[in-house]
């Protein structure tokens, strides 16, 4: 859980965006410090989602930053500006906003996932590793069997497109609607408590956070297209890769061949996190600590040979 050395602020990414984020150093002279980790949530969910490993990986000798994305939590709720390259293009802002010049360490979970992705992909030379996973990355087949074939498990890819209705059907509701994802998508169902339901109902029951939250849906094909385009013209991303997933999750099945498709052969892992399902950082934590930063200083040792 969050601890005293963790510090709530909001920076300005740019004109008019507000970018809140949960930061946690150790006390550390700054010369000891091994480097930096961009925390990356996902739907439906903030920062708060890493309560249980921000500070864990402080003490490990990190810097870590977990931003509430546009639209989420506390920060800005703006009327576009939802593809997962704007996404990204936020987060990058605000490392130049705190001034961070070296390489980051990115871990994103679900939709974080994809702004994790994009943001290797566009940003290669700031980001030192990349961790994603728990989500079907638009542009790749995992996504479109998500839209067709596990339709039935994924209906919210296609409701939350639908203008206007799905805010106005979910509106008064968000108990009732995050609920079902917590509860259909968790293997440890007792890591989500009451309390951290409230949490999460309190952030989309803000003016605007529905609509911003089915705006990142909305952005998908958009995302889709910029994706394969991307690859066409630059080729696969070549940068070290943690492709994680929960060992009860249904997203483990495609995590293989997703990476495949938009990854260099050779430039990642695949690995799991035990006893979790979709809620990886929130369902075991301890695993999700261990595996994240195993791969960070697996990456950090390579480096340092060459």
């Amino acid at each position: 859980m969050f601890g005293p050395t963790c510090l709530h602020r909001v920076a300005e990414a740019e004109s008019g965006l507000r970018i809140a984020y949960i930061e946690s150093t150790p006390k550390w002279k700054p010369e000891y410090l091994k480097g930096v980790i961009l925390l990356i949530h996902g739907f439906p969910q903030t920062s708060y989602q890493f309560r249980h490993v921000i500070n864990p990986l402080a003490a490990r000798g990190y810097r870590v930053l977990a931003p509430d994305y546009r639209g989420a939590g506390k920060s800005s709720k703006p009327q576009t500006g939802f593809t997962k390259s704007t996404m990204a293009r936020d987060l990058v802002l605000l490392l130049d906003t705190l001034n961070i010049k070296e390489k980051v360490h990115v871990i994103g979970h679900d939709i974080g996932g994809m702004i994790a992705y994009t943001l290797a992909a566009r940003y290669p030379a700031q980001v030192a590793s990349l961790n994603w996973g728990e989500c079907p990355l638009p542009g790749t087949t995992a996504y479109e069997e998500d839209r067709t074939t596990n339709a039935v498990q994924q209906f919210h890819f296609i409701f939350h497109c639908v203008p206007d209705l799905a805010v106005a059907l979910v509106t008064g509701r968000e108990r009732i609607y995050l609920s079902h994802f917590f509860e259909k998508l968790a293997y440890n169902v007792a890591a989500i408590t009451d309390d951290d339901l409230d949490h999460y109902v309190r952030a989309y029951e803000q003016p605007g956070a529905l609509r911003c939250a089915f705006e990142m849906y909305k952005a998908f094909e958009q995302d889709a297209q910029e994706h394969r385009e991307w690859i066409s013209e630059n080729g696969k991303l070549n940068i070290p890769t943690l492709c994680l997933s929960g060992d009860k999750s249904r997203h483990r099945e495609a995590a293989q061949s997703m990476c495949d498709e938009v990854l260099h052969a050779g430039a990642y892992e695949i690995a799991l996190v035990a006893d979790a399902a979709h809620w990886v950082a929130e369902e075991n934590p301890e695993s999700f600590i261990r595996e994240s930063l195993g791969f960070i200083e697996r990456v950090e040792e390579a480096s340092l040979s060459h």
